[in-house]
């Protein structure tokens, strides 16, 4: 059974929204991690060393490749 999201441990000055950068590439993401994370109080600055669920998000920004008819 596939992992359906990533193990995160924080360190100084994390934020919620640098920690969605940091997985997504975007920052405004941040969402998700919080509703993995039900237990984690919703603060500007996390503490360092709380473990976070970071799920797993489909890429829908990947190029897809193509052959053309005549390589098929």
């Amino acid at each position: 059974m596939p992992q359906d999201y990533y193990e995160y441990v924080t360190k100084d000055g994390d934020r919620w929204d640098l920690i969605a950068y940091e997985f997504y590439a975007d920052a405004t993401l941040y969402e998700p991690i919080i509703t993995a994370n039900p237990e984690v109080p919703i603060t500007p600055i996390l503490p360092s060393g709380l473990k976070l669920k970071i799920p797993v998000m489909e890429d829908n920004n990947q190029i897809q490749f193509e052959l053309p008819p005549w390589r098929s």
